[in-house]
Formats: structure tokens, C-alpha cells, sequence
């Protein structure tokens, strides 16, 4: 599976309005530099959202912020990208219908919701035959199941993994357009989401720590704590390097941790390895829809 871009996003923000200009100067200087982030700002608050690979690079893009270029700021919580995903098959018949004035929007879709196989990436096919939905409207339709991947239907986080496929419908011949059959699609996945058992995916980092053979117990110990998976040891001169899957989620402040359990001489690289189910999501057997879910 190819890694995402960005891993984490934290939110930043000048401690004072007057500011906001410099931290928007400031970090059009590091993108310059090539530092590995991307960033939003919301130009009426001042809010910036800083998106990283790991929280490493979080740390000396903001280092770099207060202490090179004198910035205060206001930095909240690392969020890590989880994604969600389908985990089973199910077949949804939605329509949207609405009046406005003295005309209306109608647009029936019928839905195939599948997992895709890992690291497919989503999937958007057309089945329709016999015109049952005119071929100028299935555009809409994926427009709207692009909208779902892209902000989730049942947690907020962008999808991975899925097939959709357009496989029957109906259109009026005028009140039908793009636009209501993209607001049907919309709704469909998310009406979709119980059935289909939706399931949070995190990111699984392949972690390699090298630690002195005396403190590699209290390593081991807290990597197992982190709901890490170790894979190997070995021995290199007078280190011991430990190989695990990790959570990232449970990697965020570990720089920190492990210098504390070595007396500052252990060392860890990590990159991207997979997705994998959080287990806090729940399975396709124990799945409860979550209230309020509208179609």
C-alpha cells in the first residue's frame, strides 16, 4: 500500500492577531525550504492546520516557527489520519425527491457498496442499462459518491478501499439533473453506512528502535503497552535493534519516552507500513448504526 502524504494534522494559531501575517510568511519560508508539510490557513480566524508525515517533523516545523522566526503560538492536539472503509457488501435504494416552487428534483440510485481490496484505493463503476438513468447524469452520481469518500459517512474521516456501483435507478424527465442525482448518491452512501458495517482503518508504522542491551526489557515493555507488534531483534556492536508494527496513534510523544527509558541514547526511525482495523471499531457482527444517521 503507498503511503499517504500526510500522516498527522495539528492546529496552530498566533497567540496575537497582530500575528497572523508572519505565521503566513513564516510558513511560505519553510515550504520554500522544502520542509516536509502542508498547511491551510483560515485567513478570518488565523487558524492554521499544519499536516505532517510524523509528529518529528511536527516538532521542528514548529521549533522552527517560535524559536527562528520568534512566533508565538497556540498548538493543539496532533490528530492522527484515520480512514474508514467498508466491511461488507450492501445493495442501497435511495430517493431523492424535492420541491422548489413550481419545480422539483428527483433522482433514484441504486447502489452497490463493496470493500475493495487493501490498497486498491476506491472505485467508481456504471452498470446501468437500458437507460434507466440517462448517461448525462451518472457524472452526478459520482460526484456525489466522490463527496462521501472524501469527508466519510459515519465518523468524519476520508474513505479508502471501497467500490461503488451504479447499477439501476430512475430519472423524471423534468425534474430530473446532475445535480439531484449527486445529492441521491450523497445520501445513499450515507444511508448505506449501517449495512455496510463501516469500520475505522489506522495507520501501522514499521518502527526500528536501537537501544543499549540493558534497557531493551523496558523498551520491549512499552512498545507492548503502545499496542506495538514486535517482529525481530538483532544485535548491532553494543545496541540491540528492535523491529515492530506499531500504532502511530500510540507512536505521538514516544521521542520523548524512549530518551527517558535509555538515559538518552536510544534511537528510533519509523515509516508507513499499513492500514489495519482499529480495535475499537467495531466488527461486522457487533456493529450498532449510530443514531441519527440520516440518509
Amino acid at each position: 500500500m503507498l503511503a499517504p502524504t500526510w500522516l498527522i494534522e495539528c492546529e496552530i494559531a498566533p497567540r496575537f492577531r497582530r500575528d497572523r501575517a508572519r505565521l503566513c510568511d513564516a510558513l511560505a519560508r519553510l515550504a520554500f525550504e522544502q520542509m516536509p508539510f502542508a498547511y491551510s490557513q483560515d485567513h478570518r480566524t488565523g487558524r492554521v492546520i499544519l499536516r505532517v508525515s510524523d509528529d518529528l517533523h511536527l516538532d521542528l516545523i514548529v521549533h522552527r516557527l517560535t524559536h527562528g522566526h520568534r512566533l508565538e503560538l497556540s498548538i493543539g492536539a496532533p490528530e492522527v489520519a484515520f480512514r474508514e472503509t467498508w466491511a461488507r457488501s450492501t445493495e442501497i435504494d435511495h430517493t431523492h425527491r424535492r420541491q422548489i416552487g413550481p419545480t422539483g428534483q428527483f433522482a433514484r440510485v441504486k447502489l452497490r457498496l463493496e470493500p475493495n481490496h487493501r490498497g486498491a484505493g476506491n472505485e467508481f463503476a456504471s452498470a446501468i442499462v437500458g437507460g434507466v438513468v440517462r448517461e448525462a447524469f451518472i457524472p452526478g452520481v459520482e460526484r456525489g459518491v466522490e463527496s462521501a469518500w472524501r469527508s466519510g459517512v459515519r465518523m468524519g474521516f476520508p474513505m479508502v478501499d471501497t467500490k461503488v456501483t451504479l447499477f439501476d435507478g430512475a430519472y423524471h424527465e423534468t425534474d430530473s439533473s446532475a445535480l439531484a442525482f449527486e445529492l441521491a448518491a450523497s445520501a445513499a452512501m450515507r444511508e448505506g453506512a449501517a449495512n455496510a458495517h463501516v469500520r475505522l482503518l489506522e495507520p501501522i508504522m514499521d518502527l526500528e528502535v536501537s537501544s543499549p542491551s540493558e534497557f531493551v526489557g523496558s523498551v520491549i515493555g512499552n512498545l507492548n503497552r503502545r499496542r506495538g507488534q514486535i517482529r525481530s531483534q538483532e544485535v548491532r556492536g553494543s545496541a540491540t535493534v528492535i523491529h515492530a508494527d506499531v500504532p502511530l496513534a500510540n507512536l505521538l510523544g514516544y521521542r520523548n519516552d524512549l530518551s527517558a527509558r535509555t538515559n538518552g541514547l536510544g534511537r528510533y526511525v519509523m515509516d508507513f507500513r499499513t492500514y489495519a482495523f482499529h480495535p475499537s471499531s467495531p466488527g461486522p457482527d457487533d456493529f450498532r448504526p449510530a443514531r441519527g444517521l440520516r440518509a
